[in-house]
């Protein structure tokens, strides 16, 4: 048996039963989680999420099984039910994948405090994860080829605490009479779904063929952040960067030792000046697609508040798979907590700022045998710019 050490567990670990199959459970590449207890036989095999730095979140698992060909494998996820949000795994179902390219639902069950994977794989080689992974490369390609469009311009903010960069999308031209348009993504790193979103946005908003975007640009300058948060990324989070810091609650006096991503965006948001910001993420329990605002901002205007409902109700034309009766409860007024960006955002330039957030599961109002999935999150991005498209003229 052969296992490396992880403190004093083994993030993988190599299966001694039966001996002519050579299982092994692994973690050890971009963006893994997984701890590896026992691995007894492929149906007994002991795992546990690994918390982010910092001890206070774990949810996000992302690992390997080799030799796995026809085996009924049976993984018991011990800590789920100790997780950051244990209701998360009601009626969840974890993701698959052979080429880690198209990645589908598996048996999942959920008893309130372990979660139970099982899968009989076809192939010698799957990968599990909490949600399909999107990958640091994947989004240096994401970079590249839309740096590459005439339209856009790329603007490094700066390195986060590990070195890593920290890149803008400019995208069209920038003057007077253009409304500022910012979009950021992932500051919690385990909501891959939020950069597969940006991704359809993108490919959309840089289609000159499409009459939206066209018009879209036509009057508005976007700054995209596909991802803020890459060291999270690449170390396997849910929502810490590589400090333990939960980027989402330090947007009012952020530290640029500690979180050097806020502080940079929030720098260039201040030299561009802010009429609409979309900050996307992924909620764990609830199986919808919403938009959360900045009720709580008493100092927001009404007019700000009417075009955020005239933008969720376009959204729904645009797209079956977005709702607006089930979400989180409105903040009173006056009661916005401003660490988080889209109440900073909105009480500091007055701007029409929204929290999109979608589910790990499936949806209810519109289910699909993969549940939700990279091509839904794709295409969602896509109906944004429908939305946006309603109401950024009167921004």
């Amino acid at each position: 048996m052969t296992v490396r050490s992880f403190g004093q567990l083994a993030p993988s670990l190599q299966c001694s039963y039966p001996p002519e199959v050579s299982l092994f459970v692994s973690s050890e590449f971009e963006s893994g989680n997984i701890v590896v207890h026992a691995c007894a036989a492929p149906s007994s095999i002991e795992l546990s999420i690994r918390h982010d730095v910092g001890d206070e979140h774990l949810q996000w698992f992302y690992f390997r099984v080799s030799g796995a060909r026809e085996q009924d494998l049976r993984m018991r996820v011990r800590n789920a039910g100790t997780s950051s949000y244990p209701r998360g795994w009601e009626g969840y179902q974890a993701c698959s994948s052979v080429d880690r390219k198209h990645w589908t639902r598996v048996p999942t069950t959920y008893d309130g405090s372990e979660l139970v994977i099982e899968h009989r794989p076809a192939a010698d080689l799957v990968y599990y994860a909490y949600f399909a992974p999107y990958s640091l490369e994947r989004h240096y390609d994401l970079i590249a080829q839309s740096a590459a469009h005439p339209l856009v311009a790329l603007e490094r903010l700066g390195a986060t605490p590990e070195g890593r960069d920290l890149d803008l999308l400019r995208i069209g031209e920038v003057n007077q009479t253009k409304k500022p348009c910012w979009i950021i993504a992932r500051q919690h790193p385990g909501e891959t779904m939020a950069e597969w979103l940006i991704e359809g946005l993108l490919e959309r908003l840089l289609d000159t063929n499409d009459p939206v975007s066209r018009r879209l640009l036509s009057v508005a300058t976007f700054y995209v952040v596909p991802n803020m948060n890459p060291d999270g990324t690449a170390r396997g989070h849910l929502r810490c960067n590589a400090l333990g810091v939960n980027l989402n609650r330090q947007w009012n006096e952020p530290d640029p030792s500690l979180c050097p991503e806020v502080f940079l965006v929030r720098q260039r948001m201040q030299s561009t000046g802010v009429k609409f910001a979309l900050d996307v993420h992924g909620d764990e329990a609830l199986p919808y697609n919403f938009i959360a605002g900045a009720d709580g901002v008493a100092s927001l205007p009404d007019a700000v508040h009417a075009a955020r409902r005239r933008y969720k109700d376009a959204l729904c034309r645009a797209s079956p798979d977005f709702q607006v009766e089930h979400g989180y409860p409105p903040v009173p007024p006056g009661q916005a907590n401003l660490q988080i960006a889209t109440n900073w955002i909105a009480e500091r330039f007055g701007a029409l700022s929204m929290t999109l957030e979608q589910p790990f599961k499936d949806t209810v109002d519109c289910p699909h045998p993969d549940g939700w999935s990279p091509d839904r999150a794709r295409l969602l991005g896509r109906a944004n710019l429908d939305a946006l498209l309603a109401v950024v003229e009167e921004l």
